[in-house]
């Protein structure tokens, strides 16, 4: 029994959505999900309903994508009734959540304790001398913007900060709480500024997580650390812990003839690296 990851599967892009449909079946093996399966409760339905029966077990984080809302569209439960919701959706699959309980892995590698956050980001991933209040118009001065100014509202909270904030805070408590076993830590965000790794947009980082979260791999005992968002694939290791991004992203930025297969990461046990 294996632990596996991928995330950003996009599925609102068709050819994202049709491989998703191809996915391989491996039916003794847990698969992270890392958030931003796709913008719509059907995007995220659609995954969870299709890859549920071909695992073990579903883990899943949100990302910033499931967030998103027209302004202009009424009705759509929005910022943490959203995110309620989807955690509604999840375990009404059995599939793991934030939310729920950190369960021990007992398979190939273990025991680690699986550990599922959402914690969001609050602008401080930013040069020093830029100060946090400026950290979009810093961004803005390359042509930067994020979507999430406009589409992620963070409601009942006065900003997407407080919402982080508070988010850290409880996770935090769960984690200082939580049994002492090696831990893999599971976020959409990069837990640490030194790891957003954007050659293309690098002034899109105050959008990709939170300082206050740049020592937890070594507070809490994580063996390794899953994050997505960044679009960019590859193995870090930082103080000992192997950091994995595992973002599957958008069609123009994979190869064609590489099947999603090849993009699911194995998280436990530690892969082989071949020379």
């Amino acid at each position: 029994m294996k632990l596996l990851a991928i995330s950003d599967l996009h599925v609102g892009f068709p050819d994202n959505r049709a491989a998703v449909a191809s996915l391989g079946a491996r039916p003794d093996d847990w698969l992270v999900l890392g958030g931003d399966l796709g913008e719509t409760f059907e995007h995220v339905r659609f995954v969870l309903d299709t890859l549920a029966p071909r695992f073990r077990k579903l883990v899943w984080v949100p990302g910033n994508h499931e967030l998103y809302v027209d302004p202009h569209t009424p009705g759509e439960p929005r910022g943490a009734a959203r995110y309620a919701r989807y955690v509604e959706l999840c375990r009404e699959r059995g599939v793991l959540t934030p939310e729920d309980p950190y369960p021990i892995w007992e398979g190939e590698g273990g025991p680690h304790l699986i550990v599922p956050m959402f914690l969001l980001y609050d602008y401080t991933f930013r040069p020093d001398h830029i100060p946090v209040s400026e950290a979009v118009a810093w961004a803005a001065e390359q042509g930067i913007a994020a979507a999430d100014e406009v589409l992620l509202d963070p409601a009942p909270f006065p900003s997407r900060q407080a919402w982080c904030h508070a988010r850290v805070a409880e996770t935090e408590a769960r984690l200082r709480a939580a049994p002492a076993l090696p831990k893999v830590l599971i976020n959409h965000f990069p837990l640490r500024q030194d790891l957003v790794f954007l050659p293309r947009v690098p002034r899109f980082s105050p959008w990709c997580g939170t300082r206050k979260t740049t020592d937890w791999h070594v507070r809490f005992e994580a063996r390794v650390v899953v994050q997505g968002h960044l679009h960019v694939r590859r193995t870090v290791h930082v103080d000992g812990v192997r950091f994995e991004e595992v973002s599957f992203g958008y069609p123009r930025e994979r190869r064609s003839d590489r099947p999603i297969d090849a993009y699911v990461k194995q998280i436990l046990p530690t892969p082989e690296i071949t020379p």
